[in-house]
Formats: C-alpha cells, sequence, structure tokens
C-alpha cells in the first residue's frame, strides 16, 4: 500500500484537482466525497479532516499535501461560496415561482454588480410570473442597495460601497440573470444614481420603475417641459391613478414643470393626491368622472398619462381629452382603434420601461429592439430626479416595509397580495434579511 504523503500519494490529490474525480485505492488518504458540495459547509469540513486525520502520520501529510489540497479543496470550495447568492425569486414556470439558491449574475461591462438591501414590488412583477417571461428568469425591477463591483465600461462615477438606486430589467427572457429580488444583482450602470443621503435603502426602493416611467410618459411621450425648463403657462394635463405609485410621482414632476394638475382616485385618497401637488381629484368610480372633468378643464386637456392603463382608465381618460385632439400615453399598449372609437383626433402613444435599459428584449410574444435614445434619455432623467430628491422638492410614495412577512417570504406573499387587488395608496418595501422555502402560486 503506498503512503499517502509519497509522489504517489500526492499525485492522487493532483488528479483530482484537475478534474479527475476518483482517488487512488491504495491511499489511506481519502474523501467521503469525491465532489464538494459547497451549500453545506460542515461537510467539506469534515472532509478535510478525514483527509488529514485518516492516515497514520497526519502530521508530515499535512506539511507535505497542504498545498496541494489548498489547490485541489478550499479553493473551489471557496470559488463555490463566492459566486452563490440565497433566495432570489426564480420562475418555475407560468404562475409559479420559489426563492432558490442561484449564481450570482455575471456582470457585463456596462453594468454594476449590487449587494441589495431592499426592494419594492410592482403590478409588472406578478404578471411577468404568470405569463410575461420564461422558466429561469428572476423577478423585480425596483431596488436599492450598495455597489460591490462596477463594470469596466461604467461612465458614471461609481465605487465599491456607495448607496445606489434605479431600475432593474426584472423576468428578463433574453438574460434570466437580470432581476431585482435577490441578494446580488447585476444593472445598467448609467441608467442608475446614488442615493441622496435624506433617502433610506427602503424609501429609494420605491423610485426605479415610477421615475422611469413617469420620464417615459411625461417627457418622452407627451413632450412636456423638463422641472429644469418649467412653462410660462399653466395648462392642465391629466395623470389618471394618481394614488398609484407611479401616479403620485408624475403629480409631483407635472408641478414642478409649471402645470395644471388634473388627476383621478378614490375619494379616500384626495388629501393625499391633494398633498402632492394635485390641484384637482376626480373620483374615478363616478360615472360622470370624464364628463365632470372636461367640464372643470372647460375641454381644454391635450396631454394625458394614464398610470394604470387597463380596465375602465382608457375609456375615462380619453373621453376626458378636448374634443379638438389631443395626446394619450399609457404604460400598457391600447389599441389605437379603440382610442378612435372614443376620440378619433386623439393621438395614441404607449411607454414601456424596459426600453430605458437601451437593449433588446421580449415582453411577453412581442419583440422589442433595443433603443438607444431611451437609454440616454434615461441617463439624463435619472440625474435631474436625483437632484429633485436631493432637495426634497419630489416625495417618494407611502410605503409599507414588510407587509406580508419579511424578506423573501415577505415578497412572495406581498405579490399574492397585489394580484388579488389588495394594495392600494402604498408601495410595498421589504428588506432582505431572509431566507426561505416559500412559492408563489398564481390563483
Amino acid at each position: 500500500m503506498s503512503n499517502p504523503c509519497s509522489r504517489e500519494g500526492q499525485s492522487d490529490v493532483k488528479q483530482r484537482s484537475s478534474g479527475q474525480t476518483k482517488l487512488h485505492p491504495a491511499s489511506k488518504c481519502h474523501l467521503q466525497s469525491a465532489m464538494v458540495k459547497p451549500k453545506d459547509l460542515i461537510s467539506p469540513l469534515n472532509e478535510l479532516k478525514a483527509f488529514f486525520f485518516g492516515c497514520d502520520d497526519y502530521q508530515s501529510c499535512f506539511a507535505e499535501c497542504r498545498h496541494l489540497v489548498y489547490q485541489s479543496l478550499l479553493t473551489p470550495l471557496l470559488k463555490s461560496f463566492s459566486s452563490k447568492q440565497k433566495s432570489p425569486i426564480v420562475v418555475q414556470k407560468p404562475g409559479e415561482a420559489i426563492a432558490a439558491e442561484a449564481s450570482i449574475p455575471k456582470l457585463r461591462d456596462d453594468y454594476i454588480l449590487v449587494n441589495t438591501k431592499a426592494v419594492a414590488l410592482n403590478p409588472t412583477d406578478w404578471k411577468h410570473i404568470e405569463w410575461l417571461t420564461s422558466n429561469g428568469a428572476r423577478i423585480g425591477c425596483d431596488y436599492a442597495g450598495v455597489v460591490e463591483e462596477v463594470g469596466s465600461a461604467v461612465t458614471k462615477d461609481f465605487k465599491k460601497g456607495d448607496r445606489v438606486c434605479g431600475f432593474c430589467h426584472g423576468g428578463n427572457e433574453v438574460n434570466h440573470e437580470d432581476g431585482a429580488f435577490g441578494n446580488y444583482i447585476t444593472l445598467k450602470g448609467d441608467a442608475q444614481i446614488k442615493i441622496p443621503d435624506n433617502l433610506s435603502f427602503e424609501q429609494a426602493s420605491t423610485l426605479g420603475v415610477g421615475i422611469t416611467t413617469v420620464g417615459q410618459g411625461l417627457y418622452q411621450s407627451l413632450k412636456l417641459p423638463l422641472p429644469t425648463n418649467p412653462s410660462p403657462t399653466k395648462f392642465p394635463v391629466l395623470i389618471y391613478g394618481g394614488s398609484t405609485a407611479t401616479g403620485a410621482l408624475a403629480i409631483q414632476f407635472a408641478k414642478l414643470s409649471g402645470l395644471q394638475v388634473i388627476t383621478t382616485c378614490s375619494p379616500r385618497n384626495f388629501a393625499y393626491v391633494e398633498s402632492l401637488g394635485a390641484d384637482k381629484a376626480f373620483d374615478y368610480n363616478s360615472p360622470t368622472c370624464s364628463q365632470d372633468i372636461k367640464e372643470y378643464t372647460k375641454d381644454s386637456i391635450k396631454h394625458a398619462f394614464d398610470c394604470v392603463s387597463e380596465a375602465s382608465s382608457p375609456q375615462i381618460t380619453v373621453s376626458a381629452i378636448s374634443s379638438a385632439g389631443g395626446v394619450y400615453s399609457t404604460l400598457l399598449p391600447v389599441s389605437t382603434e379603440d382610442v378612435h372609437k372614443i376620440n378619433e383626433k386623439v393621438e395614441n402613444k404607449a411607454t414601456l420601461g424596459y426600453t430605458a435599459v437601451g437593449e433588446f428584449f421580449k415582453f411577453g410574444p412581442a419583440d422589442f429592439p433595443a433603443k438607444p435614445e431611451d437609454f440616454e434619455f434615461a441617463k439624463k432623467f435619472w440625474e435631474i430626479s436625483k437632484g429633485l430628491l436631493a432637495e426634497r422638492k419630489v416625495k417618494v410614495h407611502n410605503i409599507a416595509v414588510n407587509k406580508y412577512g419579511e424578506g423573501f417570504e415577505g415578497i412572495l406573499n406581498g405579490l399574492q397580495a397585489m394580484k388579488e387587488g389588495k394594495v392600494s395608496g402604498e408601495k410595498l418595501v421589504y428588506t432582505l434579511k431572509y431566507q426561505c422555502n416559500h412559492r408563489f402560486i398564481c390563483t
């Protein structure tokens, strides 16, 4: 029988480090398993102990074999630990997602790697789980966290340790590693911002989808004057869904642009939207909502931003636009034919926040080409927004932290509550401190 400390015995270890998992049968120093299981820390350490103390002359074995063992066992083990994260939310099949162990996403040149501290929920998250993406995609768009690494092509001056927030392309069918609901995530670097000092991680996590969408809807689509160059005349703009997370931001930005802000929401939220700057709020449940808006504005609304874009919102919003015509901007596609049935003089436009990343993507059955101009606008608008947030001219939406549970379990419960219509007038936020074996199933 060969001496495990001899060259023959050492070659057994070399074989393992070079990918040959079978140890020499004559070796008295052996491992219980040829492959280390990084998910279980105790097992590899016990294997290490068996490796050294299982031979007769373990002290000399340790002295002579230490370097080889470090290479063959500890290095892969540490790499495995560093490349894994616990519990990103991953789609398993249409209508079902779980919190599951997965690799830390690969850092692309124009991306940053972030250690996530808080995330916020959006309707698009549960819709992606239900039907908008494919199995294996990670979910989530809104986040706040700390920079871990910066890609070589990122032009903003991010560095390790910076607090950041912004927009993540969750549910990306083209790249399944994108998604905010994980301990470590990657984001398009130049479309993110450093969090102003006056905002917590929980507050900052609510901004990604909202600010991106407001920028596209009010300023790219409706061509309204930016807050940095407000309108000299106070013309009206209609924001449908003023108490939604996006609507609450839209009201504030439109007001800073010097406009008369008309909005819709339920009566219980009238005081809230007026505190944000709305000049007048109307009850969207009223059968005369559109008529009331038209009468109040003297049939003068030529710009409307629909922050719901489904159910009755297109009918109400388009009907409230001036009979002379105007522009109607939505978050979800609405048929131009349907719009023209209400008012054929209204121009129908739609935006989709994911175009702000400037890369090709799929959204359900549709392909969307890269739009570099949307990425360039997003970079500019996020910097404008950062200044307004730091100056406290824009406030974050009402937040509920860890409602329906904590960590990943809370996220999945919150998505179900959102799908069931139980969330109104607040943004669900979750801090990522907990791991769970939990499952979301659309019902």
